[in-house]
C-alpha cells in the first residue's frame, strides 16, 4: 500500500478521534507518527497505531493530558506527563525547555511518566527550529527488551540518545539512535513483512545470536499485541560494551534522575522518561563564528575517500532528509500486513473505505 503522507496522517487522526481523543490531539498524533515514516523511521511510525489504540483502551495511555510542573528553579525543571500521549506531553516538555533556554541560555528538563514519545529526532528538530542545540536521553520504565553486553536476559529498553545542532539556513545535524543494535520497532516492522533484521540483532535464551523476530515476540501477533514480552530472547546492545554502558546511563539519567524510575519487572506500564538539555549558541560566543567553524569541519569531515565509491560519507540527518523528500513526493509505502492492521483498528471504530477515500481526496 502506497499512500500520500497527508492522507495517511488524516486517516490515522480519524482513528484516534473515533476512540475518544480530541480532534486537536488526534491530529498531532497522526502528524507525528507520519513524520517518523517520512524520515524513514517506520519503526516509530503508523505501525504503532494498533498498539497505541490498545494502550489507550487498557489505560496505559491517557487522552487529553498536559504536563504538570513538579519543580522549577529557573533553568532546571521536572515535569510529569501523567501517561499522556508522548506526541502531546513530549511536545509540551520540549517547548518548556526551549522557552527556558531562550530566557536563560540553558534549559534542563526532566520529563517523567510520559507515554511513548515516538521518534526522539522530532524533538531535536523542534529545538533546532528554535535555533537551539539539544541533547536527549530516554528510557522506558515498563519495557524490558535489551540484554546487557555479556548477558542474554532483558534488563533495559532500547534507550535512545539524540543530539540536534542547528546550522542556520543549512540542514541541521540530527544524531538519533537507539542504544541497541536495532530499535524494538524495527523488530516489529521485520515481523510484519518489512526490512529484515541484521542476523546479529537478537540473542536467544540459549545465547545464540539471531535475526529472527520471533526471538523477541514469540509466535504472537506483534502489531496488535501490546505485550512484547512473549518471546524468550532479547535485543542486543549496539557496540558491545559501549552501547550497553550508554544504555545504562540512559536509565540513570532519564529514569532515576527524572523520578520516573528505571526499567524493571515491577513496572506495569510503558512509560518514557527523558532528560533534555537545551543550549543557546549565543551564550558560548558568536553564532556566526560557530556556524563557520561547523561548516569548515563538516567539509573536511565529508571530504574523505569513501570505502565504497557508491556510498558517500553522510552527515547525521542526511538519510532522513533524503527520505523525507522522496516519500513526501511519492507517498509512504507500507507492508500489506501493517496496512491490514491499521484498517482493522479503523473498522473496529466504524471507519471504512469511504473514510479512507475521503482522506485520499483531501491530500
Amino acid at each position: 500500500m502506497i499512500i500520500p503522507a497527508k492522507s495517511l496522517s488524516l486517516f490515522v487522526a480519524k482513528i484516534f478521534e473515533k476512540n475518544g481523543v480530541s480532534a486537536e490531539e488526534s491530529e498531532r498524533i497522526g502528524r507525528r507518527l507520519v513524520s517518523a515514516n517520512l524520515t524513514g523511521h517506520d519503526s516509530h511510525g503508523v505501525i504503532r497505531v494498533p498498539r497505541y489504540v490498545n494502550w489507550l483502551l487498557d489505560g496505559t495511555l491517557v487522552r487529553g493530558q498536559n504536563v504538570s510542573v513538579v519543580s522549577d528553579n529557573g533553568t532546571i525543571a521536572v515535569l510529569d506527563g501523567h501517561n499522556g500521549f508522548g506526541q502531546s506531553v513530549g511536545e509540551q516538555a520540549v517547548q518548556y525547555g526551549i522557552d527556558k533556554a531562550k530566557e536563560h541560555g540553558v534549559g534542563i528538563i526532566g520529563l517523567r511518566n510520559a507515554g511513548h514519545l515516538g521518534r526522539i529526532g522530532d524533538w531535536a528538530e523542534m529545538a533546532v527550529d528554535a535555533g537551539l542545540i539539544s541533547l536527549h536521553f530516554v528510557n522506558v520504565a515498563g519495557s524490558l527488551l535489551v540484554a546487557p553486553f555479556g548477558g542474554i536476559e532483558r534488563r533495559m529498553s532500547t534507550n535512545p540518545v539524540t543530539i540536534g545542532v542547528p546550522r542556520g539556513d543549512e540542514p541541521p545535524l540530527i544524531l538519533d539512535f537507539a542504544t541497541s543494535i536495532v530499535a524494538e520497532g524495527k523488530v516489529l516492522v521485520a515481523s510484519k513483512g518489512g526490512k529484515a533484521l541484521p542476523d546479529n540483532a537478537l540473542v536467544g535464551p540459549d545465547g545464540v545470536v539471531t535475526g529472527d523476530p520471533k526471538a523477541l515476540y514469540g509466535e504472537g501477533d506483534a502489531i496488535r499485541a501490546y505485550d512484547n514480552r512473549a518471546g524468550e530472547g532479547a535485543i542486543r546492545a549496539m557496540g558491545d560494551h559501549k552501547g550497553s554502558g550508554l544504555a545504562l546511563m540512559c536509565e540513570i539519567l532519564a529514569g532515576a534522575l527524572t523520578g520516573g524510575g528505571c526499567a524493571g519487572p515491577d513496572k506495569p506500564k510503558i512509560q518514557n522518561g527523558m532528560l533534555s538539555i537545551y543550549l543557546s549558541i549565543e551564550q558560548f560566543g558568536s553564532a556566526d563564528a560557530f556556524s563557520a567553524e561547523v561548516r569548515q569541519y563538516l567539509e573536511f569531515f565529508s571530504d574523505t575517500k569513501p570505502a565504497d565509491p557508491d556510498q558517500p560519507v553522510l552527515m547525521p540527518g542526511e538519510p532522513e532528509q533524503a527520505k523525507r523528500k522522496d516519500r513526501g513526493a511519492n507517498g509512504i509505502e507500507l507492508p500489506d500486513e501493517t496496512w491490514a492492521s491499521i484498517m482493522e483498528a479503523a473498522r473496529n471504530v466504524g471507519l471504512g473505505d469511504d473514510d479512507l477515500n475521503a482522506a485520499l481526496a483531501a491530500a
